[in-house]
């Protein structure tokens, strides 16, 4: 994949990160959502890491 597409995966798993985090921070604490909001978050957390981590080792290869 290259910089460039690694670079728009980023962008877009950057903004999906800060609309959960803005979603668990305006729920309630005992909002039965907060569960199902918390794995979302923690999932694109992690994929946002790994197209990260895709970046970096593509620029280091160059």
């Amino acid at each position: 994949m290259s910089i460039r597409m690694l670079a728009v995966e980023l962008y877009r798993a950057m903004k999906r990160v800060e609309e959960l985090e803005k979603s668990l921070e305006a729920l309630a604490s005992d909002a039965p959502e907060v569960g199902q909001v918390m794995d979302e978050l923690r999932r694109a957390r992690a994929e946002r890491d790994r197209v990260r981590a895709m970046m970096e080792g593509a620029k280091h290869s160059d």
